[in-house]
């Protein structure tokens, strides 16, 4: 059994695996694909420390298979899949003899022992096609996320409060590198060097629009939801005061998008939308069509181009196997990785072949999101964080990282317009984090250490555990 060789340090000893389903009240398009339920993971997981020290923490993200892993095999295979790998993560996690910083554990569980174990499951599994990495990862997230809650309980302080020299055992050059050719070095820093000064407690909201969405009541087919919520983005936006727009496009049919382009911001604009930004779907394989859409909306909208903040990962998201130059595109607008954005080394990728930012996600492991945080501020890359329609417990971390590396505006956040029934236990809580008013979140009612979801206040009723693995 490892032991603790400092007072800050901290080792796994027991996870409880959760599956919580959920049902959206509208349709939501990824890619080629459509989600309409999704299924939550969540975990409980006890760190241990010196002297018989112990706290729990939690962990949670949506497995939401369509955006983890776009493919044909039919949908409950693949979910099937990620919660078997979950359970087999769960049992590895709590298995291995690491102590240290939630940093400290993830960053060697991603470097030495998932890839094995991601490899042993896909070879053993019966599926004609393999998990991806991006779906690994989602499903590591939440072990991470829970981590870094119980070190901050099991220390009495907030979990971002720990990211320093004086918790974490590898030093940031140890975990990142430059790249080659730049005047920047790691040396003697730490991720809490490249976080902001004062977390802001409200944050501007962006709203997804989605591909399947009606703008207006002339678009509605009959079969919204009728359930005291918005479904047209203008009353979204009157409703919410909403100023940011983020705009889901197909990437395959050009006059579609810049026609959808056009609608959302003529419709926004007037309504006071102050910011957009245009997420191809990672649909595009040529630089060529994202520029021509660009250049016609710069001649003939240029109101709308003026206001478009940023494209968002047009290209597909293997980096390594679509090496495109993007030189073209970010010249024009600054564009974003976000699911190509594994970890660090793919963000040096894209920043290399022409990417100029990097949209983080907690669902990718808070940190790993962290690290790729402190390498693009290095670089001079601005951050977003993106949304997974989190709701829940998933809400929290998430936006708490925006709040903390400090983004270009804000933090997408759309769980409230997909599934807002599935967060009232958290939101009679923290209803700032659940409703957008005035076009922000607002993260006041955070409190407590660890990462604040002050979840004994919370009366959320869990179902059987999963899978429970460790000493009790």
């Amino acid at each position: 059994m490892p032991t603790c060789e400092t007072p800050w340090d901290a080792r796994v000893t027991h996870a409880r695996l959760f599956f919580l389903p959920v049902t959206t009240r509208v349709p939501l398009k990824f890619g080629s694909e459509t989600l309409t339920s999704v299924t939550c993971a969540r975990v409980c997981l006890t760190l241990a420390g010196p002297g018989g020290r112990a706290a729990t923490g939690w962990g949670e993200t949506p497995l939401s298979v369509q955006w983890v892993w776009p493919s044909k095999l039919p949908y409950a295979d693949r979910e099937a899949a990620l919660r078997m790998l979950a359970g087999e993560v769960a049992e590895a996690w709590v298995a291995h003899d690491m102590v240290g910083h939630p940093v400290d554990l993830c960053f060697r569980f991603s470097r030495d022992l998932l890839p094995a174990l991601l490899e042993r499951f896909n070879s053993s599994s019966r599926l004609v096609e393999p998990v991806p990495h991006l779906a690994a990862l989602v499903v590591l997230s939440l072990f991470d996320i829970a981590a870094h809650d119980a070190y901050g309980r099991l220390h009495d302080q907030d979990a971002f409060d720990t990211l320093d020299a004086a918790h974490i055992h590898h030093p940031l050059e140890a975990m990142i590198q430059p790249a080659e050719g730049y005047a920047v070095s790691f040396s003697g820093r730490h991720i809490s060097d490249y976080l902001v000064d004062q977390a802001p407690v409200r944050l501007p909201a962006w709203h997804l629009v989605g591909g399947l969405d009606a703008l207006t009541q002339a678009d509605l087919t009959g079969d919204e939801p009728d359930d005291g919520y918005p479904t047209t983005l203008d009353r979204w936006i009157e409703t919410d005061g909403l100023t940011s727009l983020k705009i889901k496009l197909r990437g395959d049919d050009d006059a579609w998008d810049y026609d959808r382009l056009v609608r959302v911001g003529r419709l926004g604009l007037p309504r006071g939308v102050t910011a957009m930004s245009a997420d191809f779907n990672c649909m595009v394989s040529d630089p060529a069509y994202v520029n021509t859409i660009l250049d016609r909306l710069r001649q003939d909208e240029p109101g709308i181009w003026g206001h478009l903040l940023y494209v968002e990962q047009p290209f597909p998201y293997d980096l390594e196997a679509h090496r495109i130059d993007v030189h073209t595109v970010s010249e024009r607008k600054p564009l974003f990785l976000d699911e190509s954005a594994h970890d660090w080394t793919y963000v040096r990728l894209g920043h290399a072949l022409g990417w100029s930012g990097v949209a983080l996600k907690t669902c990718k492991t808070l940190t790993g999101a962290l690290l790729s945080a402190c390498w693009a501020r290095a670089h001079g890359m601005p951050l977003m964080v993106q949304d997974l329609t989190n709701p829940m417990l998933a809400q929290v971390p998430h936006c708490r990282l925006a709040a903390h590396v400090g983004t270009i505006r804000g933090v997408e956040t759309n769980a409230m317009q997909f599934y807002p029934e599935a967060s009232r236990p958290e939101a009679a809580v923290h209803p700032g984090l659940y409703r957008r008013r005035g076009g922000q979140i607002d993260l006041g009612t955070i409190a407590g250490p660890g990462l604040g979801y002050r979840v004994d206040e919370i009366r959320r009723a869990l179902p059987d555990p999963a899978a429970c693995f460790g000493e009790d």
